[in-house]
């Protein structure tokens, strides 16, 4: 007996500890899933009000004909049973009742559309915008251009934050945060109350942009350009995902919006515009092995470490990098030439949008870290040399 009693009790502890866990991983994120939600999310933009309207709007309709329906109808199979006696009309036809089952269901679809139709066509006006914006897909982080606007020129990689990664890799979520799988290293960031349109397109496979608190998902097509837009009325911070069966990194391709005030969009304009004139590297410039490695890890870390893991070991049919006689071989440009086009029939996606010093830093790291310490040094100037090749 007693230890049946421990064992219950060690099974009371265990089960204590994952009631505990599940509850801390799962908490309400403002902007993005709430638990037990069952309504949409809170909307922020006009249209997303109107799709609540007309959620809710043709829900009620549905359930009032749904009900008279079945109410008349199981009312008519109770009161009109036979064993009570009732025995069968006989009748063919009625003008009056095929006139009005007719014109009624019409007059409702009619009703229906039209506010329907207003909002879908208010959805799909992206003209007049304030603020252009491109979002690229690629497996599996999103690329943001400025194309139109106050922010003009900026371009940037957003990806998973790193440290989520880990988390769901170990498979202890019992400190996840609210954002878990959520937050990103380079949020896109709007001004509230701009209408910002969204050019959606691919680098790869099909994608989707998707963000429930502005009402807005479309599709991102490789050779393809669709567009949506939304207009923020509100600040703060709001989450969507990836909508499209991307591959296996699909649960790990989210998309954080910051909408900020005006005069911080502004100053937050400014302070990237720096940034980004400070990475503007010489293509020329000779950098040394110890200057492009902390570079190159930054850069795994953020881009390549979601695959062939942190310590290059790669996983399953994803090649290691640590002793691959690709990363070690003296010819660079065949490396080279597999992160610029990628390789394995896309199942290595292309790193073109990086730029050339942070390609030549990630391949230098590869050369170097964990048991490769090749001491080969990869320069910027060789991977322009391979671009377009």
């Amino acid at each position: 007996m007693k230890r049946i009693s421990n064992k219950l009790g060690s099974l009371l502890l265990a089960g204590s500890a994952w009631v505990a866990t599940a509850a801390h991983a799962v908490q309400d994120l403002p902007g993005g899933p709430a638990v037990n939600q069952l309504n949409l999310p809170p909307p922020v933009t006009r249209i997303a009000e109107e799709q609540h309207f007309l959620h809710w709007m043709m829900l009620i309709v549905c359930t009032v004909i749904f009900l008279g329906v079945f109410g008349v109808m199981f009312y008519s199979i109770w009161h009109h049973r036979k064993s009570r006696g009732a025995k069968a009309a006989n009748f063919h036809e009625s003008v009056t009742v095929e006139v009005a089952w007719t014109i009624i269901p019409f007059v409702i679809v009619i009703l229906m559309a039209l506010p329907a139709t207003k909002v879908l066509v208010a959805q799909k006006d992206t003209t007049n915008a304030d603020l252009t914006i491109k979002a690229t897909g690629y497996q599996w982080k999103w690329g943001y251009d400025y194309i139109a606007g106050e922010g003009e020129g900026l371009a940037y990689i957003s990806t998973l934050d790193s440290s989520h990664r880990q988390m769901s890799d170990s498979g202890d979520v019992s400190k996840a945060p609210p954002d878990y799988l959520l937050k990103v290293d380079n949020p896109l960031v709007v001004p509230v109350g701009k209408k910002v349109r969204v050019i959606t397109t691919a680098n790869d496979v099909i994608h989707s942009f998707m963000v429930p608190a502005f009402g807005i998902k479309q599709d991102a097509i490789p050779g393809f350009v669709r567009d949506t837009w939304f207009r923020a009325e509100k600040v703060g911070d709001y989450y969507g995902q990836c909508a499209e069966l991307c591959g296996k990194e699909h649960a790990y391709m989210p998309i954080h919006v910051k909408v900020v005030s005006a005069p911080e969009y502004t100053a937050w304009v400014a302070e990237e515009k720096k940034k980004a004139a400070a990475k503007q590297d010489d293509p020329n410039k000779v950098w040394t092995l110890e200057a492009l490695m902390p570079r190159g890890e930054k850069v795994y870390a953020a881009n390549c470490a979601a695959c062939h893991q942190a310590n290059g070991k790669g996983a399953g049919p994803i090649k290691p990098l640590d002793g691959s006689a690709v990363v070690l071989d003296q010819d660079h440009t065949k490396q080279i030439h597999i992160v610029l086009n990628g390789a394995a029939g896309g199942a290595m996606p292309p790193w073109k949008q990086l730029s050339d010093t942070d390609l030549a830093a990630v391949v230098t790291y590869t050369k170097n870290a964990w048991s490769n310490k090749s001491g080969q040094l990869v320069q910027p100037a060789e991977i322009v040399a391979q671009r377009g090749k």
